[in-house]
């Protein structure tokens, strides 16, 4: 499910961040979150962008997980109408 343009990336046993791969190594927007364990089954993410996701999650991954789907192209929307003209006469 993860998108390639995310990285889950492992900092320490307990500490991650999530990169954007469309931004280079220096840039500061390429870090997107940072995810602490709290334990077993539960851990906090500090949001470094301003995104509609929530703060506890039940594993790194599902962070992850969360993040490549908010960032899929939307195509649930409908199609835009097209216009259809009548034939043109003939003149012939």
């Amino acid at each position: 499910m993860s998108d390639p343009q995310f990285e889950l990336k492992k900092i320490t046993d307990t500490e991650w961040v999530i990169l954007d791969h469309r931004y280079g190594p220096t840039d500061a927007r390429r870090t997107v979150a940072c995810v602490y364990q709290l334990d077993e089954c539960e851990v906090e993410v500090v949001w470094l962008r301003d995104l509609p996701l929530t703060t506890y999650y039940t594993s790194p991954m599902d962070v992850l997980e969360d993040v490549s789907r908010l960032h899929l192209p939307r195509r649930a929307q409908r199609p835009r109408p097209i216009r259809h003209l009548p034939p043109l006469a003939s003149t012939a």
